[in-house]
């Protein structure tokens, strides 16, 4: 894992003080003051939001693992989505800082807002309002056609899939987050919105928590015929850990499957390719069960 950013303390030298003073932007007017020219990124999925809606070229900075696309990785690294390297921050001189509601920490937000940077939340609660996302997103960056259609490919490509498996026979489903502790994710989650797009059950879904943690005795009591493990889990656990597991069903078929977790996990503009690899993975375990894959014509 590479090294975490520094974090500057609440008590900065003079020196940074008047680094700070220098370069971080006054506040702006409430709309922003016309399309934003240099954006910073807290999270990697807004960067991924950022090139889908014609941005790229207005991005400055990101946060560690904002690696897609290719371009991404050569952005300047401005420290990860709980802390900031204000120095590096201050250097780019952003006129807008794209944040993560509920991802990255209410302080930091409010430390940026107070250094006089203007910072715009963004936070999608379902598969479909991630669109919106984007066409907000374009309207800050003055990028409103490019992100039109992007918003566009996205609930289309949702759609599809939808009506593609909205006859398939239901499967019941556990997704493993990570596996100790063993993290899983509610239907508040986008990936448990997946599994619910493509004829799954989450077997987990009702809870209220939007990543609760369950013991592997819940696991065993929930019954799932499939079992989803996100690809950084995968690297801690493997399938073998289930497997010995004889009372799951989805032990007894095989049907324990790796999931690209950067492809389902990141609420951005590839949310169609994370749901179409779960679509694909349920769609193998119902032939593997002999269940009717209920495919619409199309």
């Amino acid at each position: 894992m590479s090294r975490p950013p520094r974090a500057v303390g609440s008590t900065p030298s003079l020196l940074f003080a008047l680094l700070l003073a220098s370069c971080a932007p006054p506040p702006g007017p409430p709309d922003g003051g016309g399309p934003a020219q240099r954006i910073v990124s807290l999270a990697p999925h807004l960067t991924e939001m950022a090139y889908a809606v014609g941005a790229g070229d207005r991005l400055v900075g990101a946060v560690e693992f904002s690696d897609y696309p290719a371009a991404a990785r050569e952005l300047p690294r401005v420290g990860d989505a709980f802390r900031v390297d204000y120095e590096m921050l201050a250097s780019l001189a952003p006129d807008l800082v794209l944040a993560w509601r509920n991802g990255n920490p209410p302080a930091l937000l409010e430390r940026l807002r107070s250094l006089g940077y203007r910072v715009e939340e963004f936070e999608a609660v379902t598969l479909d309002s991630l669109a919106e996302q984007l066409l907000r997103l374009g309207d800050y960056a003055g990028t409103g056609e490019a992100a039109a259609r992007a918003a566009a490919a996205l609930r289309s490509g949702l759609q599809a899939l939808r009506d593609r498996y909205r006859a398939a026979a239901s499967l019941r489903v556990f997704y493993q987050v990570a596996r100790e502790p063993l993290f899983t994710v509610s239907n508040r989650h986008v990936i448990g919105q997946m599994i619910q797009l493509c004829g799954g059950v989450n077997v987990f879904g009702d809870l209220a928590e939007l990543t609760p943690v369950v013991g592997i005795e819940a696991v065993l009591e929930a019954a799932p015929e499939v079992i989803l493990i996100g690809a950084a889990a995968e690297g801690q656990s493997g399938r073998g850990d289930w497997s010995q597991w004889s009372a799951l069903p989805a032990a007894r078929s095989g049907d324990i499957y790796p999931i690209d977790a950067d492809l389902v996990s990141r609420p951005g503009p590839r949310v169609v390719l994370g749901a179409k690899h779960v679509c694909d993975v349920l769609a193998a375990a119902r032939g593997r069960a002999g269940l009717s894959p209920g495919l619409s014509a199309r």
